[in-house]
């Protein structure tokens, strides 16, 4: 947050001298036209139109879409802290806190393992988070929200071509929100620039950005008399800044995540033929490098410790996980119109996970302050589009390291016509569980470990089958075996003692197989300027023992009104979203770890959840305001995100996303 108002200066600059040439309204499905002017007016034969196609939004899988400012119910859902649909999430009562699960996926594209913390990693930009972009014309992308007390959020994003080829990009998220609850107060701050190159005769490119990131948080460790202050709905305790929370003034606890991240892409063609004079290639054969060097760290601090946690080495607790990794990947790739895309690759990767501190148990034992290595891998990429099949496998195996793994992506799918398409995708890889399963060390006795030589990889196997049908709707189920799942959990051989609920908390492999069944569902109907929105989502998991806790039903239902009004100045959607997921034992949150744990003694859900939206778009420029679960104050207060964590009351949050183009 330290830069946060410099940055806010400099992109708001552009935005002042914005949209030279008048931008006439857009329409619902195209929001911007306008003559390229290039600082002086050109002869009409010159003239080029620019529309929103112009501007293009390129992935880390190299998919490219185009900016839409448009105004659309998946907008609605995505006008969040994450700016991502959040169906899937459960959220705390404070913006920047973690999100509960209420559904799981558990394939991951990274082939080796994270520092851990998961619960606080949810607004981190990993490498697949970063888009690039061409634009025809300098844009601006701003997003702002209230947050909850003393605070706002905004996003803020400028991105402008120096050429047809070169284009460079800034980006600030930034936030503040003391929250409703005492000793709640979370900030964080995310930069990112991007740039991405391709030289005239189409042979060399490049794409490189530069990540500094860091979430902090205050942890206040739920609720103590949850019964009696909360869901009572005693009047008295309504001010939620009175009611009475696990860490005090004195021992509060404190988490934070910093990380910065220096990645680089690039691919020379050694060989290019293309079809006739474009740069469309018939034929070529490149070379490739990608480099990728990150440093974080995942810290918990506390002014004195407290019996929660169980028995402490020091009074005054600091704990501190760092990771340094660094990664170089050579590859070749050859491609051919008529035989497709085909690459291999070899990757070599450096690890330094660590703490300040060599601890010896009580037996004689020692747990180290460190893992390091080399890993080295062997990788292949195989795309190829066949009328209207498109194939793509990927796959990487480990050739040596204590972290050998594997990994293999497969899919095909099938476009019938535009509307209509089916993809089939497997999933299978072979992976050690997060460097905090591994080794941990605290100022806490019981939150030391080390698994490194007695954990094993988790083994994940998924076949998934995907159905898009502009009639029907929109499918997908999928099946996920997992053998050695990996989670966190209490110790059973220790006895529960009173207020130290969290004192055994230990990670744990299940030795049995886990399988989990997700059915998904979403379709619109329509009737006039009315629409229902629908999505709804079955689970079911099969296990001998109760490891992983899923909601077996969550359905999101969204009831709306979208119309011109004011002579077609304005287009207006208003409506009812309704969110409901059956009760389940949900998993608790450690504040210490910045994880959740699996619990099977409360079961929490079963409450519907109704928010009241008025969304309006003029131009480039969509206004949101939302009356979030305005019901929470006549259907009882038995609402919460995790166990003792309740989730939000009734609010009214409003902010908007402008688009600036000059």
């Amino acid at each position: 947050m330290k830069y946060f108002f410099l940055l806010l200066f400099v992109f708001s600059f552009p935005m002042l001298q914005a949209q030279v040439g008048p931008v006439p309204p857009g329409k619902k499905n195209d929001s911007v036209r306008f003559k390229k002017m290039g600082g002086k007016k050109p002869p009409p034969s010159e003239s080029q139109e620019i529309t929103i196609k112009d501007y293009k939004i390129i992935s880390y899988q190299r998919d490219t879409t185009y900016l839409d400012t448009t105004l659309t119910i998946q907008k609605e859902y995505k006008y969040n802290y994450l700016r991502k649909d959040d169906f899937e999430l459960m959220p705390f009562a404070n913006v920047g806190q973690p999100y509960n699960k209420l559904g799981v996926d558990f394939e991951r594209k990274q082939l080796y393992p994270r520092l851990g913390a998961k619960a606080k990693h949810y607004n981190y930009f990993e490498v697949e988070d970063i888009d690039y972009y061409n634009v025809a014309t300098p844009m601006t992308d701003l997003l702002f929200k209230t947050t909850f007390e003393q605070g706002q959020l905004l996003d803020a994003m400028l991105t402008f071509n120096t050429s047809r080829r070169f284009n460079v990009s800034l980006g600030f998220k930034g936030f503040r929100s003391l929250g409703k609850y005492q000793l709640n107060q979370a900030q964080s701050g995310n930069f990112r620039s991007t740039a991405n190159y391709i030289t005239k005769n189409g042979r060399y490119s490049f794409r490189a950005h530069i990540a500094a990131q860091d979430v902090e948080t205050e942890e206040n460790g739920g609720l103590v008399s949850a019964a009696e202050q909360f869901e009572s709905g005693d009047p008295e305790y309504t001010d939620r800044s009175r009611v009475d929370t696990r860490f005090t003034s004195s021992d509060i606890g404190e988490n934070k995540i910093l990380g910065k991240r220096y990645y680089l892409e690039h691919q020379y063609k050694l060989l290019r033929k293309s079809k006739d004079s474009s740069l469309v290639d018939k034929t070529s054969l490149a070379i490739g490098h990608t480099f990728n060097y990150e440093t974080k760290y995942y810290q918990f601090q506390q002014s004195s410790s407290n019996e929660y946690f169980g028995d402490d080495f020091d009074s005054s607790i600091k704990d501190k996980a760092n990771l340094k990794t660094m990664s170089n990947e050579f590859n070749a790739e050859f491609y051919n119109a008529t035989l497709g895309r085909l690459q291999g690759n070899i990757s070599l990767y450096h690890y330094n996970y660590y703490f300040n501190s060599l601890l010896v148990t009580e037996d004689g034992g020692k747990i180290q302050s460190q893992l390091r290595g080399d890993e080295v891998s062997l990788g292949a990429k195989y795309e190829k589009r066949i009328g209207g099949f498109l194939i793509k496998g990927d796959a990487k195996y480990g050739l040596s390291g204590d972290l050998t793994t594997s990994i293999l992506d497969a899919s095909a799918s099938y476009r019938f016509n535009e509307n209509n398409k089916i993809r089939v995708s497997l999933h299978s890889s072979s992976r050690m569980p997060d460097y905090n399963f591994l080794l941990y060390q605290s100022d806490y006795q019981n939150y030391n470990w080390q698994n490194n030589s007695s954990f094993e990889d988790q083994n994940v196997n998924s076949l998934q089958v995907h159905f898009n049908a502009k009639k029907w709707g929109d499918f997908s189920a999928k099946y996920t075996n997992i053998d050695n799942y990996t989670y966190f959990g209490t110790d059973p051989t220790l006895e529960l003692v009173e207020n130290q609920e969290q004192a055994s908390i230990k990670p744990f492999q299940e030795t049995n197989s886990v399988g989990h069944l997700k059915v998904k569902y979403s379709k619109e109907l329509r009737l006039g300027s009315f629409a229902l929105n629908n999505t709804v989502m079955y689970q079911n998991v099969s296990q001998s023992n109760d490891v992983l806790n899923v909601p077996q039903l969550v359905t999101r239902n969204t009831l709306y009104f979208s119309s011109e009004v004011f002579q077609k100045a304005m287009y207006l959607q208003t409506g009812i979203t309704f969110k409901y997921y059956t009760s389940y034992m949900m998993d608790a949150y450690n504040p210490l770890l910045g994880e959740f744990y699996t619990q099977n003694n409360e079961e929490l859900g079963g409450y519907p959840m109704l928010d009241f939206f008025i969304n309006a778009r003029v131009q480039q420029t969509r206004i949101y305001l939302k009356a979030e679960h305005f019901n929470s104050s006549f259907t009882g207060y038995k609402f919460y995100s995790a166990p003792n964590y309740p989730y939000r009351d009734f609010v009214i949050r409003f902010g908007l996303v402008w688009n600036f183009f000059s």
